[in-house]
């Protein structure tokens, strides 16, 4: 968030990933949904920690499709499950 303050022409996504394992809730019908869902509740969180301007954060959803570990492990799995965030313009 203070990156976002300190430098106030940048856009940031906001990106949310899952591990493989299927998911089928009420809430979260597919990876896909929780992988969005996750990065949206950080988006509204800094937009109103931080008063931000809610153009300049970007929430996208991208399931499993971008590993940063194998997920053959427990270990491998967590990390995969994460939100990363993305400079995508200056």
């Amino acid at each position: 968030g203070k990156i976002l303050l300190d430098y106030p022409d940048i856009i940031v996504e906001v990106a949310g990933h899952t591990d493989p394992r299927e998911i089928s809730t009420t809430d979260f019908p597919s990876n896909w949904k929780l992988s969005f869902a996750r990065a949206g509740v950080v988006r509204e969180y800094l937009i109103k920690k931080f008063n931000l301007n809610a153009e300049r954060l970007i929430a996208r959803g991208y399931a499993d499709t971008q590993p940063i570990a194998p997920n053959t492990t427990d270990e491998g799995m967590a990390k995969n499950r994460r939100t990363e965030f993305r400079i995508i313009d200056e």
